[in-house]
């Protein structure tokens, strides 16, 4: 069992055990990674090393044609028994499981996720259910999701996260890769750029609710994060060598969270931010930007947020009051009002979590109010939003809520009711539990 310590190259993380200075155990499951010119071609030879014989591909109508269709030809030239189930809806949710369940042959000793996103998260779940490993064929790097042990599937019209596992293996054709819509390109980087405010959220509840905390894993996701963005400006080429560099650096942001355990290192209130959305789209039935686009905006949108409170003097004791306020069920009226069919969902979580009430928030006022120099300090790390987005605009990439659909309405909602997606502290809880989140809300969506 080895030390860790500095960050390293994503291979040497893969399937090994770490001791850590924070004084946790860290190990990643993800067992190999490919990415590569022509990587596709290795899928046969991954399979049978670890031992399996007949894969389950799981892919939809579009990803189909991108390699699904590939990866059946070239298994069925290595003589393995593989079979193939095309999914041809947008919602992957309860009903989609039963199909999957219906369509899979007993034989199955493998399930191979043929796409990204949805796709990988209902393959990660199925296989999870039934007892099957899996890895992934990647069809493009939009998010970060790829070796990730969780999966976001809608349940009861709400996106709700589930235990899940690692895959296997990752596999990503650089040939493929680069031959992806832009925006999802675009949003790969949108994905990783999101790191930078989830560090701070993971910051700041470290110092205000004590929550376990690992500095070499936010290292790591900090120097992953530089070295993408050292040539991101060549990704508008479809570089392969950029986009293959996203799409490790995405792997690598998946693989801190299996070190972690779970999805602290690389999801805050910009991801909370793009769920939200999400499930509004789905209940109008509209389909949302991609995931990696929406967290770019929702980053932008954090920065801003971090920027009006920096600016503000905190009155502790006014947020002590509003503490002592709290009603309840005003805020279940809210919630209704803003999440719609999915608000008893949101109902039900915080009753479980009681994130919102008042013991813990003044317990976190006064948490705050003892270390806000510090707090200050942590602000004080994050980018500009106006360098962000100026990186946004010269990747054409969008970076304000009304180039992906979002009103002001809608927006409003977003900034205050997004936290209650996760019981995870973030600068929201922080704003709202300082009476500020409504005030510089306001702000941010009028400097727009």
């Amino acid at each position: 069992m080895e030390m860790y310590t500095e960050p390293r190259e994503l291979e040497a993380y893969l399937d090994r055990h770490f001791t850590c200075s924070c004084g946790s155990e860290h190990y990643a499951p993800l067992k190999a990674v490919n990415i590569r010119k022509g990587a596709l071609d290795s899928l046969p030879e991954l399979i049978t090393r670890f031992g399996y014989k007949n894969p389950f591909l799981i892919c939809d109508e579009i990803t189909c044609q991108i390699a699904g269709k590939r990866c059946m030809e070239i298994l069925e030239e290595a003589e393995l028994e593989v079979h193939i189930e095309i999914l041809n809806h947008l919602a992957f949710d309860e009903a989609t499981v039963g199909e999957l369940l219906i369509h899979m042959p007993e034989s199955c000793d493998l399930i191979v996720a043929v796409g990204t996103g949805s796709i990988n998260d209902m393959a990660r779940f199925f296989s999870y259910r039934t007892g099957r490993p899996f890895m992934t064929v990647a069809t493009a790097a939009p998010m970060d999701g790829f070796a990730s042990s969780i999966a976001a599937l809608n349940v009861n019209n709400l996106k709700t996260t589930f235990e899940a596992q690692t895959p296997i293996a990752v596999i990503g054709d650089t040939d493929i890769l680069k031959e992806a819509p832009y925006p999802l390109i675009a949003a790969g980087l949108g994905d990783l750029l999101g790191k930078c405010t989830c560090l701070c959220d993971w910051k700041l509840s470290r110092l205000i609710t004590g929550e376990q905390y690992c500095q070499n894993i936010v290292n790591l996701v900090e120097t992953c994060v530089q070295n993408v963005l050292r040539t991101a400006h060549r990704a508008r080429e479809r570089d392969p060598e950029v986009v293959g560099n996203i799409m490790k650096g995405l792997v690598l942001a998946g693989v801190a969270m299996s070190l972690n355990g779970n999805s602290r290192p690389a999801s805050g209130c910009e991801h909370h931010m793009s769920h939200y959305w999400e499930m509004m789209f789905e209940q109008e039935g509209k389909k949302p930007a991609p995931h990696g686009i929406q967290v770019g905006v929702g980053t932008v949108l954090a920065l801003k947020l971090a920027e009006e409170l920096r600016k503000e003097t905190v009155d502790f004791g006014r947020a002590r009051k509003a503490a002592e306020s709290y009603d309840p069920e005003k805020w279940k009226q809210e919630v209704r009002k803003a999440y719609g069919s999915a608000g008893e969902g949101i109902i039900d979580m915080e009753t479980k979590a009681d994130k919102n009430g008042t013991k813990g928030r003044l317990r976190r006022i006064d948490m705050m109010e003892a270390h806000w120099e510090e707090v200050l300090e942590i602000l004080s790390e994050l980018p500009p939003s106006g360098k962000i987005e100026e990186l946004l605009k010269s990747l054409e990439a969008p970076c304000r809520p009304s180039q992906i659909g979002i009103d002001d309405a809608m927006l409003n909602n977003t900034l205050l009711y997004c936290k209650e997606v996760r019981n995870r502290y973030t600068i929201l809880q922080m704003l709202w539990d300082l009476d500020l989140l409504g005030k510089l809300s306001g702000e941010v969506i009028r400097s727009l």
